[in-house]
C-alpha cells in the first residue's frame, strides 16, 4: 500500500470483504439458535442462550491471539522487515497451542462444573452441559482458524479470509440442518455442526500460508517475550470485545432468571444472536479498516490514518441507523421467526427487548472502531480503558442497578447507557492520544 493508492477504494476493498465474513460468521450461532428452536423448543433455546458466553470466550482468545501478532505483523510488513514478521507469526502459533491445550482439558474436565455455574437447571441442564463440553473440545480449530484469517487478511489477501468464513459458515447451516432435522441428534448435532467449520475454514486458507511468496511462514525460533506481551497488548481490545460479549450474556441471563425465568432467558437469546449479527458487522469494519491502519502507521501517514478513521465512522452511523430503522419495522416478525411455540410471553419479553436493547448499536459501533484504532496504531493503554470499561467495569454495575429499579426495561436500557458512557470517555481519549501519534 503505497501514498499514491486511493484510500477509500482500499477502505471499501478490506471492509466490505470483512463485513461478508463476519456476517457469515455470525451465522455459526444464528443457525443453531434458528435449527434448535425449531427441534428443542423454548428448554433447547435457554440451554443454547446459557452455552453461548463459552463460545464467546474461545473466539475472544482466537481474536486476541489473531488480531495482537496480526498488527505487529503488518506494521513489520511495512517496514520491510520479514524476519520479524515471520517470527511473530511463529511466536503465535506457539501461544494458539498452549491456549488450545488450555480449552480442550477444560471441555474434559470441566464443561459440568461450567454448567452449573452459568444458571442451567434441571430442564436444560444436560443439554447445555453437552454444548459446551464439545464446543470446548473443538476449541484448538476455532483458534487456529481465527489466526490463520486474522495472519491471511493482514498479508493481502482479504478475499481469501472472505471465502473460508463464508464456506465454514454455509457449511455449519448445511451440517445444522441434517443432524437436527433429518437425524434429530438435538444439541450434540447443533454443536458438531459448529465444531467441524472452523476445520473446513482452515483446510480453504491453508493454500495461502503454505505458499512460499506469501509473508508468514513458521520459522525457527524459541518463544520471545517481548512478542508474546505484544501479542497480547495489541490483541486484548479485541479479546474483550468479544469476552464482554460473553459477561453481558452470562449477568443478562442471571438478572432475567430472577425476573422473567427460563422464558425471559429465551426471550433474551433472541436478542443476544441479533445482536451477534450487529456486532458481526462492526467487528467487520474494525477487522477491515485495521490491516490499513497498521500499514499507514508503519510508513508514518498521518493524513492516511485520518482518513482510514472517518471512513470507518461514517460506516458507523449510516449502517446503524439502517439496523435500528429495520428491527422498528420487523421486530414481532424477528422474534416470530425463533418462537415456534408462539409463546405469548416470549414474544412479548423479545419485542420490546428488541426496541429498547438495540437503542446502543452506534455507540457500539463507535466503540468497536476506537478501540481497534487505538491498538491499530500501538497506542494500548487508551484501547485497554475503552475494552475494560463497556466488558467489565461500567455494564455489571449499571444493569444490576437499573434492572432493580426498572426491571427489564432496566435490563434492556444497561447495555444502552454502558456503551455511551464508554462513547463519551472515547471521544475524550482521542482528542488526548491523537496529538502524539507519531
Amino acid at each position: 500500500m503505497k501514498k499514491n493508492e486511493n484510500m477509500i477504494g482500499l477502505f471499501l476493498k478490506y471492509s466490505f470483504f470483512s463485513v461478508l465474513a463476519m456476517l457469515a460468521m455470525s451465522c455459526y450461532i444464528l443457525a443453531d439458535t434458528f435449527f434448535v428452536a425449531q427441534s428443542l423448543g423454548t428448554n433447547g433455546l435457554t440451554a443454547l442462550n446459557l452455552a453461548i458466553p463459552i463460545y464467546n470466550f474461545i473466539y475472544g482468545a482466537g481474536l486476541l491471539l489473531g488480531m495482537g501478532g496480526g498488527i505487529k505483523f503488518a506494521i513489520y510488513k511495512s517496514q520491510k522487515e520479514e524476519k520479524n514478521a515471520n517470527v511473530m507469526f511463529t511466536n503465535t502459533m506457539y501461544i494458539t497451542t498452549l491456549f488450545s491445550v488450555v480449552f480442550f482439558l477444560a471441555g474434559v474436565f470441566f464443561s459440568e462444573n461450567m454448567t452449573m455455574l452459568l444458571g442451567a437447571d434441571g430442564a436444560v441442564f444436560d443439554m447445555t452441559k453437552i454444548y459446551i463440553k464439545i464446543l470446548l473440545l473443538f476449541a484448538p480449530a476455532f483458534l487456529y482458524y481465527n489466526v490463520l484469517l486474522c495472519f491471511v487478511r493482514n498479508d493481502g489477501n482479504p478475499q481469501l479470509a472472505m471465502l473460508a468464513t463464508i464456506v465454514s459458515s454455509f457449511s455449519n447451516i448445511i451440517l445444522d440442518y441434517i443432524f437436527l432435522i433429518p437425524y434429530g441428534m438435538g444439541m450434540f448435532g447443533a454443536v458438531l455442526a459448529t465444531g467441524i467449520a472452523p476445520v473446513i475454514g482452515i483446510g480453504i486458507l491453508a493454500p495461502h500460508w503454505l505458499k512460499k511468496t506469501k509473508g508468514f511462514h513458521m520459522v525457527k525460533t524459541k518463544l520471545h517475550y517481548n512478542m508474546v506481551k505484544t501479542n497480547f497488548l495489541l490483541g486484548f481490545p479485541s479479546l474483550l470485545a468479544q469476552v464482554s460479549s460473553g459477561v453481558v450474556m452470562i449477568t443478562f441471563n442471571y438478572i432475567i432468571l430472577g425476573l422473567e425465568g427460563n422464558v425471559g432467558v429465551a426471550a433474551y437469546g433472541v436478542i443476544a444472536n441479533i445482536s451477534l449479527v450487529v456486532v458481526g458487522i462492526y467487528t467487520g469494519v474494525s477487522q477491515g479498516v485495521q490491516p490499513l491502519l497498521s500499514n499507514a502507521y508503519g510508513e508514518k501517514r498521518e493524513e492516511d490514518v485520518k482518513k482510514l478513521l472517518q471512513y470507518a465512522m461514517l460506516t458507523v452511523v449510516i449502517t446503524s441507523l439502517g439496523i435500528y430503522g429495520g428491527i422498528l419495522l420487523f421486530d414481532d416478525a424477528i422474534a416470530a421467526i425463533f418462537n415456534k411455540e408462539k409463546n405469548q410471553i416470549l414474544q412479548q419479553i423479545a419485542v420490546t427487548g428488541l426496541r429498547l436493547y438495540f437503542t446502543s448499536i452506534l455507540f457500539v459501533g463507535f466503540n468497536t472502531i476506537i478501540a481497534i484504532y487505538f491498538a491499530a496504531v500501538e497506542k494500548a493503554v487508551p484501547a485497554h480503558v475503552v475494552s475494560l470499561l463497556r466488558g467489565f467495569v461500567l455494564v455489571i454495575p449499571i444493569a444490576f442497578l437499573l434492572s432493580a429499579f426498572w426491571g427489564m426495561t432496566g435490563v434492556w436500557l444497561a447495555f444502552t447507557v454502558t456503551e455511551a458512557v464508554v462513547s463519551i470517555l472515547g471521544i475524550k481519549l482521542y482528542h488526548i492520544y491523537s496529538k502524539n501519534i507519531f
